[in-house]
């Protein structure tokens, strides 16, 4: 069964790494070692509200010793379940605070009461360092159970962070300093809700961006987690001036026409083990013109506003209807809602198109396709549009590789192409093949003998073979400005990233 939040790493740096450190030698080692040790809490707490006067909760997200603890040591065995929402309420986060600063006060005022003693520093090291151990144990626990960022929802700190970070935007002082999550494009957002899934706080920016493209909300602990897993790599932070610039200069090329579809699933064909192939009509609008190598977006079906986003697998011939090809991941959230739910008849909502088109490079006369995998996709339209509509070259070849003969879908369709234009060469290649009349190896055993000489190459698959394709390609002395690829997104803490990619030049 998917489930919707995901664990993925959200340690960036040694510093929220190892900051955990901290709070076992002043939880424990002040309470029960040597108390003097609590002490160093003050200095934390100068230091939270300090920065969050200009960064907002940035300290919970990336200098927290707790959130440290949270996130390096507590994260990986936690159940990772729903905050719930009474934590997160307003009169439980004032009623947590006002309790808690009740016992801190008085506890702290006993302490004061000896000042001069000799055992005042001791006393008052004991309130920071019981205070640490209470949230160790009980955040601890709430970590495990719950989610490891429950505690942050109602921390007493975390509050103080918010009442001074309020004060720096009411005196216009955070202005400059204030880095929030920014997206270079609305239009650009897969809608994916990947944001929402791996965020400690369970927020959900991917639907809260502001017209200035900045996720306003107070909450946001700036820890970075989004901006690693953003499948579109469009997200960072930035102040406001900065993100306003971002948006007035954002690339929109690709996007412009995208708009949402309304379209009929026509036809579920299955292609081999855990890959299916989805046609849909388009209703409303009845016509969509679409390029080869770009994209579409699905909407999930138990989702308000939760894409997927494939490439599509077909060759645009009338504008009247696409084809997408999905491999189920296991554990994948979206494709195990597309292949459990999505039914023929089915009326579907999809978005796009998107993306750049592919492009053969106008000079080229000799081509090279290398494809394996699900990555092979994007190759189903390009190759015919290439034969079609590019008379002047002479020769274009598709080196497929997949594991056996089974795993080559689409397998009549290129052979067909073979037969109605001479200059295509097309080359199957299985890693584990059945019978003996299939070519044996990977991608690179079906180069390596390949007179490359003046050929343009374009791949798409998986990361190790276009690193090793790349290699070969090199040794073959092959112009790096001859070759491009499309690398086929890792899939990333049993979550799929789909076929999103982008065209990149290796010079």
């Amino acid at each position: 069964m998917a489930t919707y939040y995901i664990k993925t790493n959200r340690v960036f740096t040694a510093l929220r790494k190892y900051g955990w450190i901290f709070t076992v030698l002043v939880a424990l080692g002040g309470t029960f070692v040597e108390p003097k040790l609590g002490l160093a809490v003050i200095g934390i707490m100068a230091g939270l509200i300090g920065t969050s006067f200009f960064k907002g909760r940035y300290w919970c997200g990336n200098i927290c010793p707790h959130g440290s603890l949270f996130d390096s040591l507590i994260h990986p065995i936690s159940l990772n379940k729903n905050i719930p929402k009474v934590l997160k309420s307003k009169p439980m986060i004032i009623g947590f605070f006002l309790f808690f600063m009740y016992n801190f006060g008085g506890n702290t005022l006993n302490a004061l009461e000896h000042w001069g003693d000799a055992s005042f520093w001791n006393r008052l090291g004991m309130v920071f360092s019981r205070t640490y151990l209470m949230v160790f144990v009980v955040g601890g626990l709430l970590g495990l159970v719950k989610n490891p960022r429950t505690w942050c929802q109602f921390c007493p700190m975390g509050t103080l962070e918010k009442v001074s970070y309020g004060v720096g935007t009411k005196l216009n002082a955070n202005k400059n300093t204030d880095k929030k999550l920014t997206i270079e494009s609305k239009d650009k957002c897969h809608a994916c809700g990947k944001c929402a899934r791996v965020c400690p706080f369970q927020l959900e920016p991917y639907t809260n961006f502001s017209e200035n493209n900045q996720f306003d909300d107070i909450n946001c602990i700036r820890c970075g987690t989004c901006v690693e897993n953003c499948p579109a790599g469009i997200l960072s932070f930035e102040n406001e001036r900065n993100a306003l610039e971002l948006k007035l200069n954002s690339d929109l090329e690709g996007y412009e026409d995208r708009q949402k579809i309304l379209a009929a699933l026509t036809d579920i064909q299955d292609l081999g083990e855990n890959i299916k192939e989805f046609t849909f009509e388009f209703t409303s609008p009845k016509s969509v013109a679409y390029k080869a190598g770009q994209f579409i977006l699905v909407k999930l079906k138990d989702s308000e506003s939760m894409y997927r986003a494939y490439s599509i697998a077909s060759y645009n011939e009338n504008n009247k209807s696409l084809r997408v090809i999905i491999k189920k991941v296991p554990g994948g959230y979206g494709t195990e809602n597309i292949f459990n739910q999505f039914a023929v008849g089915d009326s579907v909502e999809l978005e796009g198109p998107m993306g750049e088109e592919l492009v053969v490079d106008k000079d080229a006369k000799k081509v090279l396709f290398v494809g394996n995998g699900i990555g092979m996709t994007p190759f189903i339209p390009l190759t015919k549009d290439t034969l079609k509509h590019r008379k002047d070259i002479k020769e274009v070849a598709f080196v497929h590789g997949q594991r056996k003969e089974k795993d080559f879908y689409y397998h009549d369709y290129f052979l067909n192409l073979a037969k109605e234009y001479d200059q295509f060469n097309y080359l199957p290649i299985a890693s584990r093949p059945e019978n003996s009349t299939t070519s044996k190896g990977y991608v690179m055993d079906g180069i390596k003998d390949l007179d490359l000489t003046g050929y343009h190459i374009y791949m798409c698959g998986s990361p190790r073979m276009i690193t090793d394709t790349m290699n070969l390609l090199l040794e073959k002395g092959v112009p790096k400005d001859r070759i491009f690829y499309e690398s086929e997104e890792k899939v990333k803490e049993g979550e799929e990233k789909g076929n999103i990619r982008k065209q990149k030049k290796t010079a």
